[in-house]
């Protein structure tokens, strides 16, 4: 729980007498009133009504807390790909309450891992990942399954899809339910042995657009998630170039100017703009967030050193966040601070580029940092870090829950650390919505104790409560989950009374709803 020393009182009764003009006034009379015969007016004095000041709560702790939950080769989940049903959801069920416990509040699910679903799909066959068969489903709905034990947890739930990987060398064979089939004319073959959709082709983005679509049109999720990988990097292929001589030469043929390298970037800027805006039209609050490889290029900032994507991946991760087609943004920052790719000059450079004020949420490597004798304070210390240069929208995502699954230290660092209490999301303010109707409150007198108990009328709508209560004159806040609906509190505590309390529900943005603050007798 948290305390806020905040001194106020539940309203102030400000009952403010003013004295209006006492000069004295002559008014002739013809009575006779004093030795002249002038009657004086009385000083007039004019009392306002008492002015009620509102209640000003303390503010919440809000952060993003975020984990990337791997599914491509059993990274995370499942552990295998011959699992049960049952066996499958007890392990999700595992991480979900690790994540709980250690007070985060999103989980990042791969659910297309490489043109293959997790989930119920017209588009794409299910995952070999899931079976050991592609094709084959495991029986329910997995990302079904995730969204209601995330939400019942107080937790978001983003689909991490990767856009232009069509098959992973560790999915089995490629049948004839497998995309590199049902797709051929838009898809290569790399030198890995890995297969890609040709980002050039429309019919690639058409297909990829479809396939968002229908996620955020029956899934309730809060946000859709690109990671790092656009067109491949170059080990990929040998070193070689990517393989996209037929549609090159067909947009020189149409008339095309450009570079390779510029059309290549564009083709990833206009698809990335058109997920963003075709998200908006079916729901307006799933968020849109990416996670670039860390550097843009070398020598942005002046003092790192490493790979382009700019140049590599035909990414130009900068644009997308400088014009705000994305509303949260999770550049891979996975340095360490000491080094050529210094952590804190990386995350200072993106966020001067955050023209447009979006959600910037580095992604941290909790699993593998390198190069550190103690990975639990690093990883804290770059939480510090992160808190005090992304003042406004505290939040990061740690890849991946690995990290905390394997490593007690972790868990501990975190726990007593900066994750020792909980954090609602940080608002959204650029995704328009209705601010919620003030719960409905009561309370009931025990003795010791006051029973408070609340609910709301646009129910659905409602994500997370906080209660407020204020013993002498503290405010104390808790972040409830959506099933906690009444709080046994002490009348008496530490010395204090309990004064008032209030509760305001929290929707899916992290937006407070009204309140009305109750004084206890």
């Amino acid at each position: 729980m948290n305390v806020r020393h905040l001194k106020l009182s539940l309203f102030l009764t400000v009952a403010t007498v003013v004295s209006c003009a006492t000069q004295q006034t002559d008014i002739s009379s013809t009575s006779g009133a004093g030795s002249n015969g002038a009657v004086k007016n009385a000083p007039v004095k004019t009392v306002t009504a008492p002015v009620p000041v509102p209640v000003v709560l303390p503010e919440v702790k809000r952060e993003f807390r975020g984990a990337w939950i791997a599914t491509v080769a059993n990274i995370n989940w499942p552990t295998r790909n011959n699992l049960s049903s049952e066996q499958q959801k007890a392990e999700a069920i595992r991480l979900l309450d690790l994540l709980q416990d250690l007070n985060f509040n999103a989980v990042i699910f791969q659910a297309r891992p490489s043109a293959d679903a997790l989930y119920n799909s017209s588009y794409e066959p299910w995952s070999y990942f899931l079976t050991g068969q592609t094709g084959k489903g495991p029986g329910y709905d997995p990302l079904e399954f995730w969204i209601t034990e995330s939400h019942k947890r107080g937790m978001e739930l983003h689909v991490w899809l990767n856009p232009y990987r069509a098959f992973h060398t560790t999915g089995g064979a490629v049948t004839a339910e497998s995309m590199v089939k049902r797709m051929p004319s838009e898809i290569v073959k790399l030198r890995n042995g890995t297969y890609w959709f040709d980002p050039a082709n429309p019919k690639t983005q058409d297909h990829v657009s479809n396939v968002v679509k229908d996620i955020v049109k029956r899934y309730d999720i809060d946000g859709l998630h690109f990671d790092d990988y656009f067109y491949p990097y170059r080990e990929y292929n040998g070193g070689k170039d990517f393989p996209d001589d037929k549609s090159w030469n067909t947009y020189l043929a149409s008339g095309g100017t450009l570079s390779r390298a510029d059309w290549r970037r564009g083709n990833v800027n206009k698809f990335i703009k058109r997920i963003y805006d075709e998200i908006k039209v079916e729901k307006n609050h799933v968020k849109f967030g990416i996670s670039p490889f860390g550097i843009w290029k070398p020598g942005f900032p002046a003092d790192i050193t490493g790979s382009s994507q700019y140049d590599e991946l035909f990414a130009d991760a900068k644009l997308w966040l400088n014009e705000g087609w994305v509303d949260y943004f999770s550049p891979q920052l996975y340095w360490k601070e000491e080094g050529p790719q210094r952590f804190s000059s990386l995350l200072k450079w993106w966020d001067s580029e955050n023209l447009r004020k979006r959600h910037l949420w580095p992604g941290l490597n909790t699993v593998g940092i390198k190069g550190v004798s103690d990975k639990s304070a690093e990883i804290v210390g770059q939480i510090k870090t992160s808190r005090n240069i992304l003042k406004e929208s505290d939040g990061e995502i740690h890849y991946s829950v690995a990290g905390l699954l394997q490593n007690p230290e972790m868990v501990n660092a975190l726990k007593n650390g900066p994750y020792h209490d909980k954090a609602l999301v940080p608002r959204t303010p650029w995704l328009k919505t209705t601010i919620l109707d003030k719960p409905l409150l009561k309370y009931s007198n025990g003795g010791s104790t006051a029973l408070v108990e609340w609910s709301a009328k646009d129910m659905q709508k409602v994500k997370r409560w906080v209660l407020y209560t204020r013993y002498g004159d503290q405010w104390e806040t808790e972040i409830l989950d959506l099933a906690d609906r009444s709080r046994s509190l002490a009348l008496n505590k530490a010395g204090k009374k309990l004064q008032a309390v209030t509760v305001r529900a929290v929707d899916r943005l992290g937006n407070e709803s009204a309140y009305e603050v109750k004084s206890i007798d």
